[in-house]
This record gives structure tokens, C-alpha cells and sequence, in this order.
């Protein structure tokens, strides 16, 4: 179809669904770049980084197969880099860059970044990607600190910026960040695969607006972002309508140790509308486990597209039904300058609510309630030259199990979907060494469909000293089951001293291992689904 074709108004169906399947094969080789050219095991093995392609107005138009939290989470980074860089004010070739969880974004090691794509002389697309980098200061390394009771502990904030003007990357914002960052070599070439992967996306959205023209091209998107819209609203109608509550609580936040945070959720469901309503949330707390709002969107989006199906198209459209309330001080909205970095485990739980509010409505279509957990341990120390190395891991457990047939073992699941670092990576980047991994078996829930199970792991310090921060879950909260199913197994985690002492791991921790150390740890089982036979 060429522009032409476009001014009479008439746009071709098969033309349309061709355009969107190019425009999700050019998010899928965003994703591909950033993954083949970043550095760390985080991103190159866990595959923790996200890319999209947006409108001009900042609607998401396609998503790269990745990471769910992430993808939610980029979109609002972008409207705050929209609104702080008008389109008028861009240039081809811009690059910019923001992190600041109190202005978009979600927690600190998470960069996004946006380039402007060019054509006909107008900006008709943008770029966006968004990655977890190794460290960016704060009170330990990694950036994840379980004790911190304030974002100035957990790193560098960085507003919307912007990096590079005319082909030429500005110098001193490389070097403050450089100067913030304990891993300066890995954080640079992390960036510029983020760069690569924006550049190659403009590369492939100009040929696309050459073949037909950019007043057509525009106007194909804007149309599959209604029709995803109306097609999301008619899924919503086939859901009586009602209302539902759920409850949850994280162990705790990582400073108050015996203290559980609880998420409450009604999900009302009226016409072709969902609202999701966290009045009654813990308010926010000490420790770090606050998630500020582009982390619940990003849960919220999730849900919302796991019962409208996965043939309605990916954009923006489909956000359009939804309304979530965050009370203004809680939890899942809380005020500067509250920590926020493990915020992770706080989404996965508040995606579960959502889930298990509308399997209420929904029981034979929603599984029963996934581990929940997404343990993530980062584990630090010093080369021989006195460099800095950091080594990330995002350690998964069981999803739930359904009416279709039992849950799998040892997958990320909801809003988190990064794969498990391969004992050979985590060998080659850390002085340790993993001497068991498997199956946590018997920790998914018992029923007619067994929730999935949860994964068992042992380290080695072979090297110390190490500093260890490990964030975990579902330690004393167990993944509920469904339709009659039991409750999966909870997790648990020991360090155990080279003299034989043993030491419980109450959900977070940051310590130091010495060498002979050892961490032990399994992850917590899902909900079984129907009763047992």
C-alpha cells in the first residue's frame, strides 16, 4: 500500500496484519541485539532487558518477547522522557536516558532509553529499551540493598536525559555515571547494546515507512491500536461482572524482619472495564520492598492481557480498559523518599491478586497461584587487580497448577520470565562453585494438577571474602491453591559457616561469606489446582 492508497481512506486489511507482524519481528531483533551485545550475565544469560516500539504520543505499539515487568515498566519511562524532550526539540539520532523511580521509572540498576525515529522529516516512531545494569552505587554492590530505608541508599537517580545530540555522546554524563558505578566498563557496554538495539529498530521503521510511506504507516498503527482496544473490551464483556477481593503479604521488607506487608485487591469487572483497586494495602514501609507505580502498571497490564488472550494484538490499546487506584502513601505508591528497589517480589504478588481475584470469576481459565518468588541474590567482591565484580541471579519456583494439567517446575512465571543463570555462567563469573541443582521435590501443592516445584541450590565460596544480598519470598506466605488444591511448600535458605554453624536466611539478607562458606536454598512451590484424587 503507498500513500496514495492511504488519502482515499481505505486501508488494507492483510496489509495491516503484515505491517504488525513486522512491526513485532522489529522488536524481536531489538531484543536479540541487546542480548548478543551486552556484557553482563544478568542480561546476556537472564536475559533481564526489555525493547519495545512506541508511537510518537508514547503508546506502545509492539513488544519484544522478554520480560513482562520490564515491557510495563518502559512505558511510562517514556512518557516522562516525552515530557520532559518534546518531539519538536529531537533530533535524528538522539539518544535519551532516564532511571528514576520517583519520575517513571521502577527501581535504580533499571536504565531506560528512547530514540527517536525519523521519516518524511517527522518523528514516526520511538525506540525503547529498558535494562537491569550490574550496579549503580548505593550501600552495597549490585544496587539491591535489603536493609535500605531510603532511595539515597540504593543509587544513582538519573532524570530524563539526554545522552546523545547530533551522533555525539555526551562526555559528562558518561563520566558522572561512570564515577557512580562500581562496574563502570560493564555499565558502558551494557548502554550501547541498549544503543545498538534502538538503532537497529529506527533502521528497520525507516525501510518499513519507505516501502509505504509515512502518513500510511502512521495510520496503520494508530488503527491496530484501536482494534486492539476494542478487541480488549470485548474480552472483558465475556467476564461477569462483579467484584472480588484477594490477599497476600510479602514475609517482610527487609528491615522489620518479623513484620508481614500485606497486599489487598477488588478487582470489579463492569461492562467492558476493570478496575483494580489496592485500598487497604499496607501503607509504605521502611525497607525496600516498596514498588513504585510503573512496577504495579506493569503487573496490572500483565494480568489484564493473561485473561484477554493472546490473540489480541500487543500495544497500548489494551491498557486502555483498565483503571487501577494506589492510594497516595502505601506501598504500591509510596512517598519520596522511600527504598524501593525490591520492588520485584511486591509486583509478582500483586500480579498473583489480581489473578486469584478473578479466578474467582474465572476458575477454570486461571491457574492457581504461582511460587510467587523470584529469590534474587547478587554476590560481589574484588579481583586480584582490586577491581570490582558483580554477579547477579534471579533464582525461580514452581507455577501453578490448572485445570489444563500440573504446573511446571522451576520457571519464572507473571510479570517475571528471566531464564535461570547456567551453573557454567555463574562458575566463570564468581569465585564459587554450585554443587547441586535441581528440583525442590514435594514443594508444589498437592491436587488433581500439582502445583510446579520449586528449584534447590548450593554454593560454594571458594574465594572469599564475597558480599552476599539476597532478596527472597514466600518463606513464611505460601502460593495458594485453587479450586480445592492444596498450598504449595514455602521456601527456605541457610547459610552454613565453614565451622559447621548454621544460620536461617529470614527471607532477605545481606551478609559477607567467607571462603568455604556455603549458601544453601530452595525455592517455594506452587498451589495445586482441584482436589486430590
Amino acid at each position: 500500500m503507498n500513500a496514495t492508497t492511504f488519502h482515499t481512506g481505505r486501508l488494507d486489511p492483510a496489509t495491516i496484519e503484515i505491517v504488525r507482524r513486522r512491526l513485532e519481528a522489529i522488536a524481536e531483533e531489538m531484543q536479540a541485539v541487546m542480548l548478543r551485545s551486552a556484557v553482563s550475565p544478568i542480561v546476556r544469560e537472564a536475559n533481564d532487558a526489555s525493547a519495545s516500539i512506541f508511537l510518537p504520543d508514547g503508546t506502545v505499539m509492539a513488544q519484544s518477547t522478554s520480560l513482562p515487568l520490564l515491557l510495563g515498566c518502559l512505558m511510562p519511562a517514556i512518557a516522562t522522557m516525552l515530557r520532559d524532550f518534546p518531539l519538536a526539540q529531537m533530533r535524528s539520532g538522539d539518544v535519551y536516558l532516564m532511571n528514576d523511580p520517583y519520575d517513571g521509572g521502577t527501581h535504580i540498576p533499571d536504565v531506560s532509553l528512547m530514540l527517536p525515529v525519523f521519516a518524511e522529516g517527522q518523528v514516526i516512531a520511538l525506540a525503547g529499551t529498558i535494562l537491569h545494569h550490574q550496579d549503580l552505587g548505593g550501600l552495597t554492590p549490585g544496587s539491591l540493598p535489603t536493609t535500605a530505608t531510603e532511595i539515597f541508599q540504593e543509587g544513582l537517580r538519573l532524570p530524563p536525559l539526554r545522552l546523545v545530540r547530533d551522533g555525539v555522546t555526551d562526555a559528562q554524563i558518561m563520566r558522572i555515571i561512570s564515577l557512580n558505578t562500581r562496574t563502570p566498563e560493564a555499565f558502558g557496554w551494557d548502554l550501547e547494546a541498549q544503543i545498538a538495539a534502538c538503532r537497529t529498530a529506527a533502521a528497520r521503521m525507516e525501510e518499513l515507512a519507505a516501502r509505504h510511506g509515512a502518513e500510511a504507516l502512521t495510520a496503520m498503527m494508530q488503527e491496530l491500536v484501536r482494534r486492539a482496544e476494542a478487541a480488549t473490551r470485548t474480552a472483558i464483556r465475556a467476564i461477569p461482572d462483579g467484584s472480588w477481593t484477594y490477599e497476600d503479604a510479602l514475609d517482610n521488607d527487609g528491615v522489620d524482619l518479623d513484620r508481614p506487608v500485606p497486599i489487598r485487591l477488588c478487582v470489579t469487572v463492569k461492562d467492558d472495564t476493570i478496575t483494580l483497586d489496592f485500598t487497604g494495602t499496607s501503607p509504605q514501609v521502611r525497607g525496600p520492598v516498596n514498588a513504585a507505580p510503573a512496577g504495579v502498571m506493569a503487573g496490572a497490564f500483565f494480568a489484564l492481557r493473561a485473561v484477554t488472550g493472546p490473540d489480541i494484538p500487543n500495544n497500548g490499546g489494551c491498557a486502555r480498559p483498565l483503571r487501577v487506584v494506589l492510594p497516595e502513601g502505601s506501598l504500591l505508591n509510596p512517598r519520596m523518599p522511600a527504598a524501593v528497589n525490591a520492588r520485584t517480589g511486591t509486583v509478582k504478588l500483586l500480579t498473583n491478586a489480581i489473578l486469584g481475584a478473578l479466578a474467582q470469576a474465572l476458575p477454570e481459565r486461571i491457574p492457581a497461584a504461582n511460587s510467587g518468588c523470584a529469590t534474587v541474590m547478587a554476590l560481589s567482591g574484588r579481583h586480584a587487580d582490586g577491581s570490582a565484580w558483580v554477579v547477579t541471579e534471579v533464582m525461580a519456583g514452581g507455577s501453578g497448577g490448572s485445570s489444563q494439567g500440573p504446573g511446571v517446575h522451576g520457571v519464572s512465571t507473571d510479570v517475571g520470565n528471566t531464564m535461570n543463570l547456567p551453573v557454567e555462567a555463574m562458575e566463570t563469573d564468581a569465585p564459587v562453585r554450585v554443587h547441586r541443582l535441581s528440583v525442590r521435590r514435594g514443594s508444589g501443592g498437592a491436587g488433581l494438577h500439582a502445583g510446579g516445584c520449586g528449584i534447590e541450590r548450593e554454593y560454594e565460596v571458594l574465594r572469599g571474602p564475597l558480599t552476599l544480598t539476597f532478596r527472597g519470598e514466600r518463606h513464611y506466605h505460601a502460593a495458594r491453591g485453587s479450586a480445592g488444591g492444596q498450598d504449595g511448600l514455602m521456601a527456605e535458605a541457610w547459610v552454613i559457616r565453614r565451622d559447621g554453624r548454621r544460620e536461617e536466611v529470614r527471607s532477605k539478607l545481606t551478609t559477607v561469606l567467607s571462603t568455604g562458606d556455603r549458601l544453601l536454598m530452595g525455592t517455594a512451590g506452587a498451589g495445586g489446582w482441584g482436589p486430590s484424587a
